[in-house]
């Protein structure tokens, strides 16, 4: 009687030890199942434009990189090949990082001015380039307009028109 008991015991456990290591593994499986967060991040990102507060730069993160999103005021230039035009309003849409070396120019609204504190470049309000090393524009990330949202990493038809007249 007293072997049954301890192989009886000795099944348990290895039991509960095959039950724990069983659910360490699912648990291990189911991270690699899981996508990257690199892979996450490089989804879509969206933007509801009507929140966008005039001569406010908006900054949001899509694919690791900063995308500006300014509204323009009645004494901010227009641009017609790379102004987004929203009903009556007008948006400047671009990535937040200096065509030069990469660096986040910051906005200066006394004039109307996306400044790059490393190399003194400077753009103006659509992300042209005005002064200094910057070789082209702000990039424009591909975007999608449903109704007033912005959706980042769409291409539709509005990216496209000023994506090929940006050329």
């Amino acid at each position: 009687m007293h072997d049954k008991s301890r192989r009886a015991f000795i099944g348990k456990a290895f039991a509960g030890v095959a039950g724990v290591g069983a659910v360490a593994s699912l648990v291990a499986m189911k991270k690699t199942w899981d996508p990257l967060p690199s892979a996450v991040s490089a989804g879509f990102t969206t933007v509801d434009l009507s929140s966008v507060e005039a001569g406010k730069l908006n900054v949001v993160k899509w694919r690791g990189k900063p995308v500006f999103i300014l509204k323009h005021t009645d004494d901010i230039e227009k641009n017609e090949i790379r102004d987004l035009v929203v009903g009556s309003d007008r948006y400047t849409v671009v990535i937040g990082l200096c065509t030069h070396l990469g660096c986040i120019p910051s906005w200066n609204p006394s004039d109307k001015q996306f400044k790059c504190a490393c190399h003194g470049g400077a753009f103006d309000a659509s992300g042209v380039e005005k002064f200094g090393p910057p070789p082209r524009p702000l990039d424009i990330p591909p975007f999608d307009l449903k109704g007033s949202e912005l959706v980042l990493g769409e291409e539709g038809e509005q990216y496209k028109k000023i994506a090929a007249a940006a050329v």
